[in-house]
Order: structure tokens, then C-alpha cells, then sequence
């Protein structure tokens, strides 16, 4: 799915979704699970990619990182999901340790932001992301990071009810499996993205709109 949509620097905003160690570094919890498809797709490349390019066209950028766990999270809780089950015993994303840090290429600069921390998928869901977003006049977000057919697709689908334009960039986004992969990209989100694209599309894109602009080949 293409888009034919323009991406105004004040309107837009790239969302990088838990880029935590224990998902995108070797070393990382997770990263076992992940690092077919992460190296299958060349993730971290376009995901370095997507973070250039939107800082290069003056994008808005936030984090949108799941809850760092404590060892006393969910102990007084009804209704954990399986998700929350594994957190549990596992312990990612561990509050104070390596995994619970950024991967390196994704730490936030100074004028970017890090929403507060979503304790499921959804990166909205009881946190202040479309207080920040609406506080910056974003209308179109861009969603990289992890995971495809949890808090990805979550967060997307949340933003499009909310009313924001969604646009998915399917080689900046991993998973745990390519089973994964196909139900995100083939079946759930033509139903409700307005644009799935590659990072190299996007570029492409981003980059004709400047140099359609006045000047915009000098500028």
C-alpha cells in the first residue's frame, strides 16, 4: 500500500516503539526471538534510516517505550495477559538494568521526546502520547521498532481511531516470527493504515516533495 499523501514537517511525527536493548541489541532478552526477522529485513539499518531521515526533514520524534518492569509490577493485579505473564518471569525491559536502556543508535536528543510508559501494547492506552502529540500539532504519525503484531500494530490502530494518518514502514518494524510479519503487514493493517511503505519508498517520497517545493533542490 503506497501513499499519495504529503508529509508536513510541522504535522508529522516518527514514533520509535520500544527500542530497548533487550529487544534490538545482541545480548538483549529478547533478541534471540528477534533476530531472524530483525537481520532478515535489515531492521536496525532502516531503522537508523527512518531516524535520519526524519530528523533531516525536521519531523517531530518520539519514544514510545513499553513499562521498565520492578519485581513488585503486577502482583496485586486481576488481569495480566500472557504478555504481562512473561514480563513477569523473565523480568525485560528490567527497571536499572543494560536491557532496559536504548539501543544506542536510538537514544533520544535533547529536543525529542519520551512519552510516558504504555503497561500492554498500546502506546496511547493510559499514557500522555496524544496529549504530546496534539500539544505539537502532529496530525500524521510514521511507526518504526517492535514489535509488528503487538505494540505496533496496537499503538497504529489506536492512532487511526483517534483520528491521526498512519503510516507503517514495514522494513523499520521487526517481530518474533515472519508468521508475524504477514499477519501486521497482509492482513491487519490494510485495514486501517494509510500507508504501509518501505523506508527506501518513504525517502524516495519525502525527498520528491522537497525538490517539488520553491527552492527546494537548494535548500
Amino acid at each position: 500500500m503506497t501513499s499519495d499523501a504529503r508529509y508536513p514537517p510541522d504535522e508529522t511525527a516518527l514514533l520509535i516503539v520500544d527500542p530497548y536493548n533487550d529487544f534490538l541489541s545482541e545480548g538483549g532478552k529478547l533478541w534471540p526471538r528477534a533476530k531472524e526477522v530483525a537481520e532478515g529485513i535489515g531492521l536496525l539499518d532502516h531503522m537508523r534510516t527512518m531516524l535520519a531521515t526524519a530528523r533531516g526533514c525536521g519531523f517531530r520524534v518520539l519514544i514510545v517505550p513499553h513499562h521498565r518492569t520492578r519485581p513488585s509490577d503486577y502482583r496485586t493485579w486481576d488481569h495480566l495477559s500472557p504478555t504481562q505473564r512473561h514480563v513477569v518471569s523473565s523480568q525485560t525491559f528490567a527497571e536499572g538494568s543494560w536491557g532496559a536502556e536504548w539501543h544506542p543508535d536510538f537514544e533520544p536528543r535533547e529536543d525529542e521526546l519520551v512519552v510516558s510508559q504504555h503497561w500492554a501494547s498500546s502506546g496511547f492506552a493510559n499514557t500522555d502520547l496524544d496529549f504530546m502529540l496534539k500539544q505539537h500539532h502532529i496530525r500524521r504519525i510514521l511507526l518504526i521498532g517492535m514489535r509488528a503484531n503487538t505494540c505496533v500494530d496496537t499503538t497504529a490502530r489506536y492512532g487511526q481511531e483517534l483520528g491521526y494518518h498512519v503510516t507503517l514502514l514495514r522494513d523499520a518494524i521487526g517481530s518474533f516470527s515472519w508468521a508475524e510479519m504477514e499477519a501486521t503487514f497482509e492482513v491487519n493493517a490494510p485495514m486501517y493504515a494509510h500507508a504501509i511503505l518501505t523506508t527506501e519508498e518513504f525517502a524516495d517520497m519525502v525527498s520528491d516533495t522537497v525538490n517539488e517545493e520553491p527552492g527546494g533542490a537548494d535548500r
